[in-house]
């Protein structure tokens, strides 16, 4: 005995031949409707009529036999589906609308992320001005500017250089260098600027001309002095800057205010604003940038004693070093000692350099001090001994700041500048590491980390740390 197929796969078959068999049964095999007989032999009213004629053939009476009633006639009706043809052509114009979407939607992105990243530049570019300052547009003023092939510096010409300082008076000038005097100047409209006049010519001045319009023209950093415009008239070379209207560093320490001005607060300003921007040079350029001449007379300051770098002439780019080439060049007291002795020249050089000007901010003292005539000591010699003794460093911390601080961050700062002036460059920290430790030094108000309750009391500088 046969078992019969499980009911599942009765369902399934019945699931596949049903439309099989209802569209065999709809499909267009003719053009037009036709009928189908229900057998293939002659219908009953014929046979009737047939058996009709030969009983009166006959002469009989014949009994006719019950018709019964006719099969129903199947008619197929054949329709044509004009709509199969309206689908695709909406499938196709549908396709084409969503790529039409999706690629001006793509085109909007394209657009919007240029648009994001000309306008982050031209944020970027305009932040190293605090007060709103630009570069090119302030210069644009003036009609007797014209295009140089340094990109962004403007060309001033020289008449309008000579009315801004009052034909360079001695009223006007900010500071005196060995490079020759920096001016202040005033163009139409009341822009202010400092113009620094390299005076008499040669190789070496040209070279140092040359290189810092190139070095300020391509570097925009808000801790590096942006440079505005240049100019050459009769062997003498002008660079103009924005002007920083609290002179440089070296002039508060070392002036007639003797650092009055400077509070704890603002020298630990100052000094983190001079690492960021060293830390720009050296990890944010490419090549690095080795300042080779930081000092405190090359760190101006705004209004606000926000610190900026300058003097970029002895600067050179770390894939430049050439030993057998390159002149010995520096300010006595900031050179790092392997520069000095051997001609090796790192980005450690410039941390020796930051170094020195941290004690100058720390001790208020200059880098070298004459003691005799024939005589003259380091600021680095004298003070390493003291440095790393706690109850030394009180006594030699500048007296217009002593006792303002919380001794925690004196030792702090005592120990970056004892590790920044290390003989050996190995043993320096990188300017990053020196950030690092500053910015919690540093209220946050002046752009650190540090949150100020209330002054220190003075009964902490005898507390343990």
């Amino acid at each position: 005995m046969r078992q019969a197929p499980p009911p599942f796969l009765l369902f399934r078959c019945s699931f596949v031949l049903g439309p099989l068999l209802l569209l065999l049964a709809c499909s267009p095999s003719s053009a037009n409707a036709r009928a189908v007989p229900s057998s293939a032999g002659d219908s009953p009213v014929a046979e009737h009529i047939r058996v009709a004629a030969a009983a009166a053939a006959n002469g009989t009476s014949a009994v006719a036999p019950a018709v019964p009633a006719p099969p129903p006639v199947v008619i197929i009706v054949e329709r044509h589906h004009h709509f199969h043809r309206e689908l695709v052509i909406a499938s196709v114009l549908a396709s084409v609308a969503i790529v039409a979407i999706i690629l001006s939607t793509f085109y909007a992105w394209v657009l919007w992320r240029r648009s994001r990243r000309l306008a982050d530049g031209k944020a970027y570019r305009s932040s190293d001005t605090a007060r709103g300052i630009m570069l090119v547009p302030i210069l644009s003023k003036f009609s007797s500017l014209k295009t140089s092939r340094k990109g962004l510096v403007a060309m001033i010409e020289y008449p309008t250089l000579e009315a801004a300082t009052g034909k360079f008076s001695e009223s006007n000038v900010l500071g005196v260098g060995g490079f020759g005097c920096v001016y202040k100047a005033v163009f139409d409209g009341g822009v202010t600027a400092a113009v620094k006049r390299l005076e008499g010519g040669g190789p070496e001045c040209e070279k140092e001309f040359e290189n810092e319009l190139d070095l300020l023209g391509r570097i925009r950093h808000p801790n590096i002095v942006s440079l505005l415009g240049f100019c050459v008239h009769e062997g003498n070379h002008y660079i103009v800057y924005e002007l920083m209207e609290k002179g440089s560093l070296d002039t508060q320490l070392h002036g007639p205010s003797h650092g009055s001005a400077l509070s704890w607060h603002i020298r630990m300003k100052i000094a983190l604003d001079m690492a960021r921007g060293l830390e720009y040079l050296h990890e944010h350029c490419s090549p690095p940038v080795i300042h080779r001449d930081l000092k405190s007379s090359n760190i101006l300051l705004d209004l606000d004693f926000n610190a900026k770098i300058s003097d970029f002439g002895l600067a050179v780019t770390s894939g430049n070093i050439d030993k057998g080439s390159m002149n010995l060049s520096g300010t006595l007291g900031y050179v790092a000692p392997e520069y000095l002795l051997d001609g090796k020249l790192t980005e450690k050089s410039d941390v020796y350099a930051f170094g020195v000007v941290l004690l100058e901010l720390l001790m208020g003292r200059k880098p070298v001090e004459k003691m005799s005539q024939t005589q003259c000591q380091s600021i680095v010699t004298w003070a390493m001994p003291q440095l790393t003794d706690r109850s030394k460093l009180p006594n030699i911390v500048d007296p217009v700041i002593r006792d303002t601080m919380d001794p925690k961050h004196l030792y702090q700062v005592a120990a970056v500048a004892v590790l920044c002036v290390q003989p050996e460059p190995s043993y320096r920290p990188l300017i990053t590491d020196v950030l690092h430790s500053l910015v919690p030094l540093v209220p946050v108000e002046l752009g650190g980390t540090l949150r100020v309750a209330e002054p220190p009391s003075p009964n902490l500088k005898h507390s343990p740390c």
